[in-house]
């Protein structure tokens, strides 16, 4: 799908920036003239894909700018001393106010991606006659908005639901009122329901597509977000026992791994190649931000506590050194760098760290890791842990310590806890598998415990109950202050 890439010009975002500028388009594809055929359909498809991972001239959303909301505005990660624009500091800091360009950048890029997505159902059907294309073309459109959705929500709380294509730029019609978080989780399981139509599985060819289990583990995560925790059973098992053939890798390290993409443990991944876009801040950017060479030069994106968040793995857990590293080997020599501290590792390109521009690793979206954990979690939340949720907590823990996942091991299972500390046991893991994947700010917001957490942190210690949301761009309010009242704090 990364082999046809267009731009579709309604699919810029929501609102307009700017609200007094005026001018007549006079040259432009306008979606009469762009749908004609079934393959402009597929190709409307994999516009929608790319707002995932590309937007030339910009840091993409998957690739590094979410980072910034949903780990960064965590307590593991930090900005170093590379990071020099102030609003990224201020995002590490969680000083941002609504000017911040980070949260107006993504913000811009989750409606350009759900507009992408309405364009795409709005037009399919004018063009292609194959039922059974018309009808997947369309579900992996509604997979996109609702997995979209499902980020803003988090992220803003209620949000405007836009579910068809602008059909004007007058800038009244261009504004859309916010609606409550009912109203868009409402919008988030439809869309997600029919995305469950989707094929299980792809020819390669096709790699990366949403399929049908995608679709239940994002409604999974849902569920679970919602603490509507008998359904999240309910999809978790389903994709657990639906027959798709997920299951753990045996190494941990194969999950970061280029020659393992969209391997068994990888439901949804946002795809990534070697300078995709001919751009180098338009692919996964992860390296470039995490590696600054084999120098004491502190990259942009850094550990901000290593105490709390390094040396808390026990002696013979993997996931440490795949997630940070403390030395590297120098490539053409037999020397070992050590850095002051370590550095974040999952999206080092080991083979290539000669040029540290936007690698060719994928960004695991949802892995089978997190569904066992997320139905172990709501097995627990139901009362206490049952043995099904006891042996989903002891394979990820087993495949941390390089142990036969399916094999009970006494020296590394948990056993004999309450409710209350098997919770704390599932925190625990979901800190230590996750690191860098979009999960952290995320999970501490649905625990309840960011500000607690996150105050551990000193340079972090300005949190408040404010951060459980970020605020709506001030650049969106300057067009529909009524409609879009400014979240608590802001």
């Amino acid at each position: 799908m990364k082999k046809i890439i267009i731009t579709i010009l309604l699919s810029a975002g929501l609102f307009s920036s700017c609200a007094d500028l005026e001018v007549t388009p006079t040259s432009f594809v306008t979606e009469d003239k762009f749908f004609n055929t079934q393959d402009d359909a597929i190709a409307s498809i994999n516009a929608a894909y790319a707002s995932l991972s590309l937007d030339p001239g910009e840091q993409s959303l998957f690739g590094r700018n979410l980072y910034f909301l949903t780990d960064m505005g965590s307590d593991y990660a930090a900005a170093g001393v590379s990071a020099t624009n102030p609003q990224v500091r201020a995002m590490s800091s969680l000083t941002h106010d609504a000017t911040n360009d980070r949260v107006q950048v993504a913000w811009r890029q989750i409606y350009a991606g759900i507009n992408r997505a309405n364009v795409s159902i709005d037009n399919i059907p004018k063009v292609v006659g194959n039922e059974v294309i018309k009808t997947r073309l369309i579900n992996e459109a509604k997979f996109l908005r609702g997995l979209l959705y499902f980020q803003a929500v988090r992220i803003w709380g209620g949000v405007p639901i836009v579910l068809h294509e602008p059909t004007s730029i007058q800038l009244e019609s261009l504004k859309s009122r916010r609606e409550t978080v009912d109203a868009v989780y409402t919008q988030i399981i439809s869309d997600l329901n029919a995305a469950e139509n989707l094929p299980a599985t792809y020819p390669a060819s096709d790699a990366g597509r949403a399929t049908s289990g995608a679709a239940k583990a994002i409604l999974t995560k849902v569920y679970l977000t919602r603490k509507d925790y008998p359904n999240a059973i309910l999809k978790a098992r389903e994709v657990i026992n639906g027959g798709y053939g997920y299951a753990l890798f045996e190494n941990f390290q194969d999950i970061f791994t280029k020659s393992k993409k969209n391997g068994k443990e990888h439901i949804f991944s946002v795809q990534f190649e070697q300078n995709q876009a001919g751009n180098g801040s338009s692919g996964n950017n992860f390296q470039a931000t995490s590696f600054t060479g084999f120098t004491a030069t502190e990259p942009a994106d850094i550990i901000s506590d290593v105490a709390q968040f390094y040396d808390i793995y026990a002696a013979g857990d993997v996931r440490r050194d795949v997630s940070y590293a403390k030395t590297l080997p120098i490539p053409g020599t037999a020397n070992i760098y050590t850095f002051p501290k370590p550095i974040f590792k999952k999206y080092l390109d080991l083979t290539n760290l000669a040029t540290p521009g936007n690698v060719a690793i994928n960004f695991p979206l949802i892995r089978y890791a997190d569904i066992l954990l997320s139905l172990a979690e709501a097995i627990n939340e139901q009362g206490a842990p049952t043995p099904e949720a006891y042996e989903l907590i002891n394979q990820i823990r087993r495949r941390a310590f390089a142990k036969p996942i399916n094999t009970p091991d006494p020296t590394i299972d948990l056993a004999g806890l309450n409710q209350v500390t098997f919770r704390a046991a599932i925190q625990e893991e979901r800190k230590k598998e996750f690191v860098q994947e979009g999960q952290r700010w995320f999970d501490l917001v649905r625990w309840g415990t960011l500000v607690t957490e996150v105050k551990k942190v000193t340079a972090k210690n300005s949190v408040s109950a404010r951060n459980n949301l970020y605020p709506i761009p001030q650049s969106e309010r300057n067009i529909d202050p009524v409609g879009l009242p400014q979240n608590p704090g802001y």
